[in-house]
């Protein structure tokens, strides 16, 4: 009996280096991460510094990759090339996972495939949920660097809402970076907002003010800006907890505002932001008419999983 063909992923973020495998069943072989190094009181890299050490962590995740194959050969490669399937969609730091992907290409006498970094995060939440078959829903994706709200219809993505200006990981890395905390801060900043209040802060609204959204669309730098202001009159704990209500309400109105407008009540939601335990509480006990899809907390962070798939769905095409 042979073998499932295999299919290897590559994800070269501002956050992570990722490498996956995954079969034709479906089953994740292996799912490599490593998060790049932000020295202490920063707020990011820079692009030349981000793909300096995407090329040194590749190697290594690649090793451990093959290593998990037990000597099987995949069929194809596939990589990030991009941060959105859309024209002139580019930022340097992809350039080192297409550079590794077309050696391994090259050298395997395999093919290789090249996707946005939107597209992989969402198919690897959509594959594995009961949206996989659905041809029409709205998909948000919440990241580092992302806060679009996005109409998903027979293998389109168009941009349909979302921040006109930072996303809510910066919000979520720049106010956690001002408190001390080391970036990026999303996940110690979940866990506190979690501890402190369980599903809904018990803390003055008056700390920060809510987030508008018109027509599905936001915009962040007002409550960043209302943070840093905060933070220095405000126990930190009480200003997280408020912050990830102000976020939970601001999704819950663009979901609301755009299911409505395109008359879709099917919503799935990717991302780093997407994970976070009290925003995925807050929303499904906001919306409880709508048909709300979250991930694998390890599938919604950064990861290779969905562009894998999309290679090997590619392949088989």
């Amino acid at each position: 009996m042979d073998s499932p063909k295999i299919f290897i992923g590559i994800d070269t973020s501002n956050y992570k280096t990722s490498v996956a495998a995954v079969d034709e069943k479906g089953s994740i072989l292996c799912n490599l991460q490593q998060y790049l190094e932000v020295k202490k009181g920063e707020r990011g890299l820079r692009q030349s510094a981000a793909f300096f050490q995407h090329v040194n962590n590749l190697p290594g995740l690649l090793d451990g990759c093959f290593a998990a194959l037990n000597g099987e050969k995949p069929v194809c490669i596939a990589v990030s090339s991009t941060p959105r399937p859309q024209e002139g969609s580019y930022m340097p730091v992809f350039n080192a996972g297409v550079s590794a992907a077309k050696i391994l290409s090259a050298a395997l006498h395999i093919p290789c495939y090249t996707f946005s970094h939107q597209e992989g995060h969402i198919e690897s939440v959509r594959f594995f949920s009961p949206l996989r078959d659905v041809e029409e829903m709205l998909s948000f994706h919440f990241s580092g660097g992302t806060t679009e709200a996005l109409l998903v219809k027979n293998g389109r993505i168009s941009i349909i809402g979302g921040s006109r200006d930072i996303a809510f990981g910066q919000v979520l890395d720049r106010v956690g970076v001002k408190l001390g905390m080391e970036f990026p801060c999303g996940e110690e900043m979940d866990k506190i907002a979690c501890r402190l209040t369980g599903s809904e802060p018990f803390v003055s609204e008056n700390i920060l003010p809510p987030i508008k959204c018109n027509d599905g669309f936001i915009n962040l730098s007002g409550i960043e800006t209302c943070c840093q202001r905060a933070a220095e009159k405000t126990d930190s704990e009480e200003l997280i907890s408020m912050l990830f209500m102000r976020i939970g309400e601001a999704i819950c109105a663009m979901t609301e505002q755009l299911s409505h407008k395109y008359g879709i009540s099917r919503v799935l939601y990717a991302g780093g932001v997407s994970a976070s335990r009290f925003i995925r509480r807050y929303i499904q006990s906001r919306l409880p008419q709508t048909e709300i899809c979250f991930g694998e907390p390890a599938l919604s962070t950064d990861n290779a999983v969905g562009t894998a798939i999309l290679g090997g769905k590619k392949y088989g095409a």
